[in-house]
């Protein structure tokens, strides 16, 4: 797969196979898309959704982490730095 820059701000021209452009017009059809810029626009939310998930479950995972820090522990071992707290 080839993608080169058109002259357009943020447009692209991606030069695929024939297999490809078949089996993207295979997905557009079968999931109702208008066009295959829909599909893959739609794909590519979905991707990022995933993504941003997966970094909100991370994140929540650290949370849980950092509210079970025993403060009383967290102050003596501040007690112990060697700058001014």
């Amino acid at each position: 797969m080839r993608v080169d820059t058109m002259t357009g701000e943020g447009m692209t021209s991606v030069s695929v196979s024939y297999e490809i452009r078949r089996q993207l017009n295979t997905l557009r059809t079968t999931g109702n898309h208008k066009s295959v810029n829909d599909l893959l626009g739609e794909m590519i939310r979905t991707h990022k959704m995933l993504k941003m998930k997966s970094e909100i479950d991370l994140l929540r995972e650290r949370m849980k982490i950092a509210v079970d820090v025993d403060v009383e522990h967290l102050a003596e071992r501040l007690n112990l730095a060697p700058f001014q707290v």
